[in-house]
């Protein structure tokens, strides 16, 4: 007779796998090193970097002819003798409009030969990235000479059209080959599906690619408002009129070969600089996220 014993067969013994050997822990230099090793080093630096900027503001706010290293009691006076006496104002505002507009035409005209770099082939695309490559080293210096004879045959001198074409041709290169770079990273499937769907080339360029385009739109954009914004060697050479001149031609005017108004020209410093720090401290993680995107795969 069989019993309910016999038949209830007897669990198979469980075989624990054995746990693979930990790999062992090297031992690197700066594990073992003091954190005053390294936060030395790193607070010198801070310190270097930090003093032009303390001495800008020392002289931009202490009263003039002071020699006090702390800027007490502060006075605004150079701000108002560089806003109103100097034309800082209307410096301000035209380098205002020089960069945005800059900004605005380089980030569209890019962002069309971008994709054409990016999406299409053609016989002369490798001779094309190559010369856009290679106008990166020719400086702007060289340049001058022949935009100042184009923009005098064309009426612009004198004219802020002249300075952002100017800034806009120089910015163009490296801004298309950047562009071109984020595009390729989008999957070219994500357009197909659009295309599927009933979306032309342009709806669903505008509907599905462009939105992931921000943080390389940003970084082109960005990069081109604050060379346009420093540049000094076109507004000098194509603005005669002082009404007409951007902020660095104006920093150029505080100085003399008889004397420097330091207090002056610190304060016009601060009011040049203080744009572009704002907008770098807004978009300073979509421009990292931009330029690393567009510089992984090309």
């Amino acid at each position: 007779m069989i019993t309910k014993e016999a038949t209830e067969v007897a669990p198979a013994p469980r075989h624990e796998a054995p746990e693979p050997p930990r790999p062992a822990k090297r031992n690197r230099a700066w594990d073992e090193a003091p954190r005053w090793q390294i936060y030395l080093p790193l607070g010198i630096y801070l310190i270097f970097t930090l003093i032009p900027f303390y001495w800008i503001l020392l002289f931009a706010l202490r009263p003039a002819g002071s020699t006090s290293l702390v800027p007490w009691p502060i006075t605004f006076d150079h701000f108002e003798k560089v806003w109103t006496e100097r034309s800082f104002g209307t410096y301000f505002q035209n380098s205002v409009l020089v960069g945005v507009a800059t900004l605005l035409v380089t980030t569209l005209v890019a962002l069309a030969g971008g994709y054409a770099l990016a999406r299409f082939n053609f016989k002369v695309k490798r001779a094309f990235m190559l010369a856009l490559l290679c106008s990166q080293f020719v400086p702007g210096a060289l340049l001058l000479v022949p935009l100042f004879e184009i923009f005098a045959e064309l009426k612009m001198i004198n004219s802020l059209g002249s300075v952002i074409l100017a800034e806009t041709v120089f910015q163009l290169p490296l801004s298309m080959i950047l562009i071109s770079n984020f595009i390729k990273n989008v999957p070219y499937s994500l357009e197909e599906a659009a295309w599927v769907d009933g979306c032309n080339r342009m709806t669903a360029f505008r509907i599905v690619v462009l939105p992931l385009l921000r943080p390389g739109l940003i970084a082109v954009g960005s990069f081109a408002f604050v060379h346009s914004w420093n540049h000094f060697l076109f507004a000098l050479m194509f603005l005669n009129n002082q009404e007409k001149q951007t902020i660095p031609v104006g920093l150029n005017t505080l100085m003399s070969a008889d004397s420097v108004d330091l207090g002056a020209l610190a304060a016009g410093g601060i009011i040049a600089a203080v744009p572009v720090v704002i907008v770098f401290a807004f978009i300073q993680k979509w421009l990292i996220t931009g330029f690393s995107a567009g510089a992984v795969k090309g």
